[in-house]
């Protein structure tokens, strides 16, 4: 494997960093990098673990569905892109048909621990990643993959979409009994990157059409409504629930930058796959991310974890993930037009990345304390390659979607 320059580019380059070899080069040695560490994940058993600081398989932690279905998209996009990976997408698609799926009530239970159910709660935000993960693995030539998606498909078809309101419902117990009303939009938004990716694998109209009733709600309803920031909880009734404060991982209170940094490139992907109607892309991923930049860059770097309605910072904690999807939306905007201060950011985020949380020994640390060295308070160890992967990944793909198909035309991993 070819040693990674400590920088990811040279800062006097001209042009565009996404045509440039030498960062080019960078993106997919850390790629491989990534790849060839979280490989430890797969236990002997095939059981899926997250990793510790030193890059070891954590025996404490259960076996997660985000985590599973992520692993396997994750390593399918590297497959795609020339990484001989497709071992593990089995191990994690065998996971999850041994581990997770319940075969008594249907879906995808939470987590599973020595082999027993340790939260059979059956969740949307759980559930639109097992369809990514199935169209994830279809497009990389899994045969398991298409059923998959199919399976996930019936479910959330018959659970969780809500066919008059345009959006995703949240949450059931094992049995599919109600427990709440919640509704969030970090399940919708990652609805809408599943469904996105089950129609670039399948064609089927149905997942771009949903997907935009998801977009109009949250980038044509709510967020102008909002100063272009995105509240994260809602009611029944889908009326935003400014007070709601849950899980301080997956539901914090306010709003979180990070989401629209994401929904931003999803914007674009959804315009891209739709024909780029009108030419222009659409204002909102725009005026999304630039509020985001404009409330949440702190001054020593990095991106508030949350925020107040009213755009305050409220968790200054730094993650990585934000970094990455902001990377990832720099990446898109530049293919489309080659703008001087997306440019500037683009390589501002990159050296930041590359600084603060980049391990050389593989992966990326997922938390930086207030001097910008890897902490631990809310992540332990480095729970997921796919946010990083990601960063990597996607500017090297030639297009806006089909993200799949580019990197297995470019190879650059190969």
């Amino acid at each position: 494997m070819t040693e990674r320059p400590d920088i990811p580019g040279d800062p006097r380059a001209p042009g565009r960093w996404l045509d440039d070899p030498a960062h080019r080069a960078w993106l997919a040695a850390d790629a491989r990098a990534q790849l060839a560490a979280f490989r430890a994940c797969v236990g002997p058993k095939g059981e899926i673990r997250p990793l510790d600081r030193n890059g070891r398989p954590r025996a404490d932690a259960p076996q997660e569905l985000h985590a599973v279905t992520r692993l396997v998209h994750s390593y399918a996009l590297g497959q795609a892109a020339g990484h001989a990976g497709g071992d593990v997408v089995e191990a994690g698609l065998a996971a999850l048909a041994r581990d997770h799926h319940d075969a008594r009530h249907g879906g995808w239970v939470w987590s599973v621990a020595d082999g027993a159910v340790a939260d059979g709660t059956k969740l949307a935000y759980g559930h639109v990643f097992v369809l990514l993960a199935g169209a994830s693995a279809h497009l990389a030539g899994h045969g398991a993959g298409r059923a998959l998606l199919d399976r996930a498909a019936e479910v959330i078809e018959a659970r969780f979409w809500d066919e008059e309101a345009g959006l995703l419902r949240d949450e059931f117990a094992r049995d599919w009994t109600p427990f709440s009303t919640y509704r969030g939009m970090n399940a919708n938004m990652h609805g809408v990157e599943a469904m996105l990716t089950a129609h670039e694998a399948t064609g089927e109209a149905v997942w771009l059409d949903r997907a935009g009733r998801i977009l109009d709600f949250f980038a044509g309803r709510i967020a102008p409504g909002h100063a272009w920031r995105l509240p994260e909880h809602y009611d029944a009734a889908w009326r935003v629930d400014p007070d709601y404060a849950g899980n301080p991982m997956f539901r914090p209170a306010g709003t979180t930058p990070g989401h629209s940094l994401e929904l931003g490139r999803l914007i674009l992907q959804h315009w891209d796959l739709s024909g780029r109607p009108g030419d222009a892309p659409p204002p909102a991923a725009r005026a999304l991310v630039e509020r985001a930049f404009a409330d949440a860059w702190l001054g020593n770097g990095g991106f508030a974890y949350t925020l107040s309605h009213g755009g305050q910072v409220d968790v200054a904690d730094r993650y990585w993930w934000p970094v990455t999807e902001a990377i990832g939306v720099m990446a898109a905007f530049l293919k489309l037009d080659h703008r001087a201060e997306d440019e500037a950011w683009y390589r501002r985020l990159w050296a930041f990345a590359a600084r603060h949380f980049v391990d050389p020994a593989g992966g990326w640390h997922p938390e930086i304390d207030a001097a910008g060295d890897p902490a631990e308070t809310q992540f332990t160890g480095k729970p997921d390659i796919y946010h990083a992967l990601q960063a990597d990944l996607l500017p090297l793909a030639p297009g806006l979607s089909r993200a799949a198909r580019g990197l297995a035309a470019a190879a650059p991993l190969a």
